[in-house]
Order: C-alpha cells, then sequence, then structure tokens
C-alpha cells in the first residue's frame, strides 16, 4: 500500500494505526504548502486536493480519515481496533467525526489556515480566536468522554488516534489540554509505535 502523507498532520494518525498494524507500506509526503496537492498526478489519485490518501493492495485509492481508519480496522479484526458491539463503534465512530469535523475543520483550519475563512486581513483576529474557542470547546468535550478511561472505547482504538493528533497539534501551539486529554496524550506519547512514527516524521 502507499500512503500519501503530511508529517505533523492529519495523516499523523492513519500512519500511527498503520504501524500499530505492522502492515507493509510505502510513504509519499505532500509538501502542502508547496502545492503538491494540486500536481496533476496527486489529482488523478485524489482529485479532492487533500491528506491523506491510502492506495491499497489493489490499485484503488481511499481518501478520508475516517473511512481509511475504519477500513483498517475492519480489515484488520485481529488487532482490535474497533469495539466488538454496534454501540460501541457507533462511538467511537462519533469521536472521530468530531475530532475531523469539528475540531479540526472548524477549530484548527481557522488557526492554520486563517485566509481561507475571510479574504479580509482585518478579520483574521476574529477569525483565530473562534477556532480557538471551538478547539478549547472540544477538548473540554473530549475530556469528559475519557472520564475514568484510559482511550476513547477503554481499549486503544481508531478514534485515539484521530485524538491524538488534534492533541499534538495543542501541544505544539501551547494550548493547555484539560487533565483528561493531557493524561490521554501522554499514554499515546508513550506507546512505542507513536514514538517510532514521530521519529520517522521528524518529531523528538
Amino acid at each position: 500500500m502507499k500512503l500519501y502523507m503530511t508529517p505533523g498532520s492529519c495523516s499523523t494518525g492513519i500512519h500511527i494505526l498503520l504501524e500499530e498494524l505492522d502492515r507493509p507500506f510505502e510513504a509519499y509526503i505532500v509538501n502542502l504548502p508547496a502545492g503538491d496537492q494540486y500536481r496533476a498526478d496527486y489529482l488523478a489519485i485524489n482529485p479532492k486536493s487533500t491528506i491523506p490518501t491510502l492506495v491499497r493492495d489493489d490499485g484503488s485509492a481511499l481518501t478520508e480519515f475516517q473511512a481509511i481508519a475504519w477500513w483498517l480496522a475492519r480489515t484488520n479484526p485481529k488487532a482490535k481496533l474497533l469495539p466488538d458491539d454496534p454501540d460501541g463503534e457507533a462511538r467511537v465512530i462519533e469521536v472521530m467525526d468530531y475530532v475531523v469535523g469539528t475540531i479540526h475543520m472548524q477549530g484548527f483550519a481557522r488557526l492554520f489556515t486563517t485566509s481561507n475563512f475571510t479574504p479580509t486581513e482585518a478579520d483574521h483576529n476574529s477569525v483565530k480566536a473562534r477556532g480557538m474557542e471551538i478547539v478549547e470547546k472540544g477538548y473540554a468535550v473530549m475530556n469528559d468522554v475519557l472520564a475514568g478511561k484510559e482511550y476513547v472505547a477503554g481499549r486503544f482504538s481508531i478514534a485515539d488516534a484521530a485524538l491524538f493528533y488534534v492533541e499534538f497539534w495543542g501541544d505544539k501551539l501551547k494550548i493547555a489540554l484539560p487533565a483528561n486529554c493531557q493524561a490521554h496524550y501522554q499514554r499515546m506519547l508513550a506507546r512505542p509505535v507513536v514514538q517510532r512514527v514521530l521519529r520517522e516524521e521528524g518529531y523528538r
């Protein structure tokens, strides 16, 4: 398989899952600031111009974090990256959707790509402030989800890989994580696979 990724991005979560599964794959770096996502060769693989993209053994490409994570879990059932019961699986997907769709795409996106939300530079500070509000509310929601648990579903699941990457971003931006999120983040950082992935992506 081939993973098209950008170090330190949402694709880090998929990188972690692939390493947890010990699945062989080739990593291809997509340089977002340089505009690699708009190159013709990448558009031929993923016309959405997004990351991550996973090209599977049959040559078909799968996009969107939640879809890739769910497919990896369902095609590797022995790894138990999803709960066995329908309600547990739904809760994991619920968390992934909120992390990616809200904390990332509504919150951090306003911090990282402010100009996409307003053409007026004078409005940038207010856009960033709104982004921070969304991120902090998101952390508070996740803090409640994690109450009394080491991981989102009790044991490590695909939702934890999603939550980790937004916790990682918060750490890099010096945003204080609430207690349960901080404990989860440290627990994830202690996993040997996460340590290896961060080293491979250029982080200490």
